[in-house]
Formats: structure tokens, C-alpha cells, sequence
């Protein structure tokens, strides 16, 4: 299953935010197993980097996001992702365009973000770190 890492997953392991981090943490680890492919596109990364950098040194974000990021598959945002999301109507928010459709064009089967009204118009699975554990995982909070 390929799995489209949304911002906020990534910030929340990055910057060990409770209650998420124990759910975002798992999810991201699974990157590279035999059943899970972890993708997130480098808007992602930007972002996460933003606020890391906001609570340790830029240095410090950096290389955490340096290590986050070789365990992921990082897709793509050309002119096809930006022109879709611009097209779309019903992506209101152009940086949730953008994500949705490096998912789609990354070939990604759900997207986990903890901000899942952000994709009301996605066409693949939008789910929460804690939905993804007791969906996929068949782990229970």
C-alpha cells in the first residue's frame, strides 16, 4: 500500500508533538516494509521544515527532515500537479491541491493527515494517523 504523508504528520514527528507523535511516529516507520510505501511530497518537507526550525535551529531541522526524508519516496510537484490543482474547483486551498494531486500522480492509495476536511474532494481514502492504526494496523488507541 502506498501511503501520501500529509504536512502535518510530518511536523507532528518532527517536533514530538503528543498526542499524535505515538501514531505519526508508527506510520512513518513503516516506510520501506514489505506492505507499506511512505511518500510525501516536497511541499511537505518545506513546510515541516518551517516549523521545526521554529522550535530547534534550522541546522537541527534540516537534518532531521534529511534523515525523515531518505526513508520516504518523495513525489513529484511539476507543471502537471500545479496545473490540476488549479483546475480543480473543489480544491479550495492551493497547497492541498498541490498535495492531493503529487498523491494521485505518486500512484499513493490514501492520504493521512490530521486535517482530513482539507481533501473533501479527494477521489482516494483521506484518513487520520489514529483511523490509519486501526484500519490498516488493526491497533487500538
Amino acid at each position: 500500500m502506498k501511503v501520501f504523508a500529509d504536512a502535518n504528520i510530518l511536523v507532528s514527528v518532527v517536533n514530538k508533538e503528543y498526542p499524535l507523535f505515538p501514531f505519526t511516529s508508527r506510520i512513518l516507520s513503516l516506510a520501506g516494509t514489505l506492505d507499506f510505501s511512505i511518500c510525501t511530497s516536497p511541499i511537505c518537507l518545506a513546510i515541516a521544515f518551517y516549523f521545526a526550525e521554529k522550535k530547534v535551529s534550522a541546522p537541527a531541522a534540516k537534518e532531521k527532515l534529511r534523515i525523515l526524508s531518505s526513508r520516504l519516496d518523495i513525489a513529484t510537484s511539476g507543471p502537471d500537479t500545479v496545473r490540476s490543482a488549479f483546475a480543480d474547483p473543489a480544491a479550495l486551498d492551493f497547497e492541498d491541491g498541490l498535495e492531493y494531486y503529487s498523491a494521485l500522480e505518486a500512484g499513493c492509495n490514501c492520504i493521512v493527515t490530521e486535517n482530513k476536511a482539507d481533501f473533501h474532494f479527494s477521489r482516494i481514502e483521506v484518513v487520520s494517523s489514529e483511523e490509519f492504526f486501526e484500519r490498516y494496523l488493526h491497533i487500538r488507541k
